[in-house]
């Protein structure tokens, strides 16, 4: 039997992080506020990022460090003295892109620990090689590899930590190295502003005759869901299965990281049989946009692609009946709830949800065979035959969150450090900061000069000195 993979999970908040630690995963992958490529709504303060660390270490879990856009000559410092403020908060490892910064990063901080991003697109046993001369201990592979890829990795760099991702939305373009977004808006995906410009809808036309050959959403790829492949991972040498989606809601890392989180308990004792559908349906329902096994085994040509559908579908539960006074009567395998999000969709293959609605009144009138007939309140009027679709799963939801409600954000102590000031005309400005045993003295570059106006007197100087924003620290005597 071989090792189980790590299980790590995507944490773009810290209820994200406390929904990873309570189902499971191993280890959480998060980003701060600088040098991460992700842009809003995935970033974490350095005060949260302690917090992150405290809810995770507590719960036997490692926290991995997006530190993986490509950096600027000019941000090389402010970069690395960021990166040591990362790791004061406690992080137990950086995922790296930049080349150059693996280097410094080992010169400068040569205890931490580099994983070698995805977008480094590491696809053979070559590039393993040298990743592992440059002291990195462990690389994301390419999205694009297959399991014979991968074994030849293995074999190539036995020593090498490898991790493929197992879950999630797939880029078009190799590794994520994409330059559409750049070129069409001026956001780069390799700076954490990704426009998204592959889930729109394109026309493809004969550029001699004009004529159009194809349109929709042409390089729209479906999501990754590899659960069938657990134990041809875990037998090609995978040591960590990592799931995408650091901007995807707790809910979303809750129900995914839950559901990995079985089918790798049963992979340990001995079980390496597919996921039924019953447990797979919870993650097409928080989100999916179709779902492929990627290129694990083999490529996958046009099925790697959604075409008709850039955004989570939801899941298909029934269809439309007919009409009894104002309701709409529904035939659906699963019963729908109040709060329940339903789309309509026209019987046509491939065709996208349309129309929707929140049911706010809900009556079953029969179960049959294991169909329930429903009359929903609504003032939509959907044509019989139309597919009924859930969009959002209150009880799926409710159930999420609860699962992380125990896990309490804790409030971290600032650390008190004094500071003593020295100036006088004439002379530089001299700070001496102390706490504990340690003390540290800055000095200014520009001489001091008599006041004309106001004076840099005691409150001033206190003011300012006491804004040390979201630090580990907070000011105690003023001298």
């Amino acid at each position: 039997m071989h090792q189980v993979p790590e299980l790590l999970a995507p944490a773009g908040s810290l209820d994200a992080v406390r929904a990873a630690v309570a189902n499971g995963a191993n280890a959480v992958y998060l980003g701060a506020s600088q040098f991460n490529a992700r842009d809003e709504g995935a970033q974490l303060s350095l005060n949260e990022l302690r917090q992150a660390c405290d809810i995770a270490h507590a719960g036997g879990v490692r926290v991995y460090l997006t530190f993986n856009v490509l950096i600027k000559t000019a941000e090389l410092a402010p970069a690395l003295v960021y990166l040591g403020a990362c790791i004061d908060c406690g992080i137990d490892a950086a995922i790296v892109q930049d080349l150059g910064i693996v280097r410094l990063i080992r010169t400068v901080y040569p205890a931490l620990e580099i994983h070698g991003s995805t977008q480094m697109t590491v696809h053979d046993g070559s590039g393993a090689r040298v990743m592992q001369q440059l002291g990195v201990e462990r690389i994301v592979l390419a999205r694009e590899n297959t399991l014979t890829d991968i074994s030849s990795i293995r074999e190539a760099a036995p020593g090498l930590g490898l991790e493929s991702f197992v879950h999630g939305a797939l880029c078009i373009s190799y590794s994520g190295q994409c330059l559409m977004s750049g070129m069409i808006s001026e956001r780069s995906a390799n700076r954490g502003s990704c426009a998204q410009s592959c889930r729109k809808e394109y026309t493809l036309q004969d550029d001699q005759t004009g004529l159009t050959l194809d349109s929709g959403f042409l390089i729209s790829a479906k999501d990754l869901a590899a659960h069938d492949y657990l134990a041809e991972l875990a037998a090609a040498g995978i040591s960590c299965l990592k799931v995408e989606g650091r901007k995807k809601k707790p809910e979303y890392v809750a129900t995914v990281t839950h559901g990995y989180r079985t089918w790798l308990d049963r992979l340990a004792n001995g079980e390496n049989s597919e996921p039924p559908e019953s447990e797979v349906e919870p993650l097409v329902q928080i989100f999916s946009r179709g779902f492929t096994a990627g290129m694990l085994g083999g490529r996958e040509g046009r099925d790697y692609i959604t075409r008709t559908q850039p955004d989570s579908r939801g899941r298909l539960i029934g269809t439309v009946v007919g009409h009894e006074g104002a309701d709409l009567l529904v035939d659906v395998t699963l019963p729908v709830a109040v709060g329940d999000g339903l789309g309509f969709e026209e019987p046509v293959d491939g065709s996208a949800a349309t129309i929707g609605c929140t049911v706010t009144a809900v009556r079953t009138l029969d179960v049959k065979d294991g169909v329930y007939r429903q009359a929903l309140s609504t003032r939509l009027r959907v044509a019989h035959g139309w597919r009924v679709i859930r969009t959002l799963d209150t009880e799926l939801m409710q159930g999420a969150q609860q699962s992380f409600a125990g896990i309490a954000i804790p409030e971290r102590a600032r650390l008190r450090v004094d500071v003593r000031v020295f100036g006088s005309a004439g002379a530089p400005l001299k700070l001496v900061w102390s706490a504990g045993e340690y003390a540290v003295t800055v000095q200014g570059d520009v001489p001091l000069a008599p006041a004309s106006k106001r004076a840099l007197d005691y409150a001033q100087l206190r003011e300012q000195l006491g804004r040390l924003g979201e630090t580990a620290y907070a000011l105690g005597v003023l001298d």
